[in-house]
């Protein structure tokens, strides 16, 4: 079959098409027919060689992906062969076949298209674990969530908004600005252009703060996401785009009693995965099926335009999700 190969770490040209053998479905397994699937920042990191996949997991990139269920394994129950589905993977969604645990799979409305679905699981899933489970957001409270224009950021702005929140997001150009804004960010703060997001979050919060800030950034935002955080507020960190260090006055920290946690959702159990899968598949999904919360796709790429796609995302030119068509 046709797969993405990494054949060594480096830049987007790294990324190349090759034949791979059909993986062979384990018990619980659905072989899916690959219609589409997301790209995420993870890939790149893995393109890269600093994410590598879960021991076990297949070398070939792709955490999300949208599809036909080709055929079953012996001991799957719920879907069988032609049904549409997407969900998430650990691994080997860049592929014209890939294994989709029964657990982790949804089935595709015919309300919503296979590329709209392949964009989906990661951001939402991602967004539900680090506002709901973790986070633990509760109605009215103020929240900060750092390039929001991404498809992570766009899923967590809705995510809060659901529960009445006021949302302040950071971005790099007035157009990501107005797409937030779009999507119902209270304040859009242009980092580029500000001398401190810390000190706007404090003045529009009444110089209280906020209870909860999202950051993919790391090291280069630590110092002012402390400042920015209400006592006993939470940082969440789910990225590190701008770098792995910080030196940081940890008094700060001890006098507001923040928590400060690091989330990713592809290390996650396969239970915790699994619960994140059917809470979005509940409460969201009936809300992408009605428009009502939106899955944007800044782009829709064909198979051979995957290093471009890659492109586009390490240049951070996209608004929402960028979805390779696997036809």
């Amino acid at each position: 079959m046709k797969a993405i190969l990494y054949d060594q770490p480096g830049p987007a040209a790294r990324v190349l098409t090759g034949e791979v053998p059909e993986p062979v479905p384990g018990p619980f397994d659905l072989l899916v027919k690959v219609k589409a699937f997301g790209v995420n920042r993870a890939d790149i990191q893995q393109r890269k060689g600093i994410y590598p996949p879960p021991p076990g997991v297949t070398a070939i990139p792709g955490l999300e992906l949208s599809g036909i269920v080709e055929r079953t394994g012996p001991s799957v129950t719920a879907f069988k062969p032609g049904d549409p589905v997407f969900g998430l993977v650990q691994g080997g969604g860049y592929a014209e076949f890939a294994l989709l645990d029964e657990k982790m799979a949804v089935r595709k409305p015919e309300g919503i298209s296979y590329e709209t679905a392949a964009a989906s699981p990661e951001m939402t899933l991602t967004a539900w674990l680090n506002l709901e489970i973790t986070g633990k957001l509760k109605p009215g409270q103020d929240v900060l969530i750092h390039a929001g224009a991404s498809g992570v950021g766009a899923a967590a702005i809705q995510v809060a908004k659901r529960k009445a929140c006021r949302v302040i997001v950071t971005a790099g150009s007035e157009e990501k600005l107005a797409f937030c804004r779009s999507l119902g960010a209270d304040l859009a703060l242009n980092y580029k252009t500000i001398p401190s997001f810390r000190d706007e979050v404090k003045a529009f919060t009444g110089g209280k703060g906020v209870h909860l800030i999202l950051d993919p950034v790391g090291g280069s935002y630590l110092e002012q996401n402390i400042g920015a955080c209400r006592q006993d507020g939470k940082i969440i960190l789910i990225g590190l785009m701008g770098g792995q260090t910080a030196t940081i006055n940890l008094g700060h920290l001890l006098v507001k009693r923040i928590t400060l946690a690091g989330s990713t959702l592809r290390s996650q159990p396969a239970e915790i995965r699994e619960m994140l899968t059917r809470q979005v598949e509940k409460h969201l999904l009936p809300e992408i099926i009605s428009g009502k919360f939106k899955i944007p796709v800044h782009r829709v790429f064909r198979f051979s335009e995957i290093s471009e796609a890659q492109q586009v995302m390490e240049e951070n030119r996209n608004l929402g999700k960028l979805v390779i068509s696997a036809e």
